[in-house]
């Protein structure tokens, strides 16, 4: 009997019987949100869980509204996002098996260096807020129900001001994810709240800056949830629970640890 080899793939057998061994690489869908992909950390991540589980990560890239909702249709196998009530509405509505808290980072209120609502350096972004309101400075809000939007709305909520109310010549709503909702506001000279990473790596910052952090108000929490495959009979359900494993795994959490830009820190893990 003779044995061919081809690719390393494929094995033909030359006798009796002519039989094929196909060997298949697994891949998913992963919903997810734009800050994430904008900041590179899926272009550093995924070669890695490649290379550790065999498993290809098709990234869907949308906000956070939208990834779930992609999700609900069972339109994907994992769900990968940062708005902590919906994604636990998500899973008390029976769409996703288990939420994992899986890393953070902060939400900062960027803006033109020369500051014209005077907020640069504040901690009180409810301060930041009403001084831009009241001198009714621009401002790009992404308008997209994103994991951004909702903490957003959220911010202006808690801050006493209602957006919807005689604010269209100054608060503008983009409807775009976060990378081009910052060239907008760079181009209208606009605040704008940006998660950090995707402003981190931002490469059209021109003049400028980062005006308001350090609120606690201002955490941005990302958790991880495996579509459920009893409402999604579709969902890949093996690789996409090897995969989220692999991202809480002391190796996942380390590997989030170690991805910078520039010197920063963009994610800081922190599964249980």
């Amino acid at each position: 009997m003779v044995i061919i080899r081809i690719a390393k793939k494929i094995t033909i057998s030359l006798g009796a019987v002519i039989s094929f061994n196909f060997c298949y690489a697994e891949s998913i869908i992963l919903q997810s949100t734009t800050s994430t992909k904008n900041s590179g950390f899926y272009d550093y991540v995924l070669p890695m869980i490649k290379e550790d589980t065999g498993i290809t990560v098709n990234v869907v890239a949308v906000g956070t509204g939208q990834a779930i909702k992609n999700a609900q249709r069972c339109d994907g196998d994992v769900l990968l996002v940062h708005s902590k009530a919906a994604e636990e509405k998500f899973v008390s509505d029976g769409y996703g098996v288990k939420r994992f808290d899986l890393m953070f980072n902060d939400f900062v209120i960027v803006g033109p260096s020369d500051d014209p609502a005077n907020i640069s350096g504040s901690t009180d972004v409810s301060e930041a807020l009403n001084s831009i309101a009241s001198q009714q400075t621009p401002f790009a809000s992404r308008g997209d129900n994103s994991g951004t939007h909702k903490a957003e709305r959220e911010l202006w909520k808690i801050s006493g001001i209602d957006t919807s109310k005689g604010t269209k010549m100054w608060y503008l709503e983009t409807g775009s994810g976060m990378g081009a909702t910052l060239n907008i506001a760079v181009g209208k000279a606009a605040y704008v709240l940006s998660d950090r990473a995707t402003w981190i790596k931002f490469a059209n910052k021109q003049d400028f800056k980062i005006h308001v952090q350090g609120d606690k108000r201002l955490f941005n929490q990302y958790g991880i949830t495996l579509i459920n495959p009893i409402k999604c009979p579709n969902v890949k359900s093996k690789a996409g629970q090897k995969f989220v494993r692999w991202l809480l795994s002391d190796k996942g959490q380390s590997s989030i640890e170690s991805y910078t830009v520039g010197g920063n820190q963009l994610f800081f893990p922190n599964a249980q």
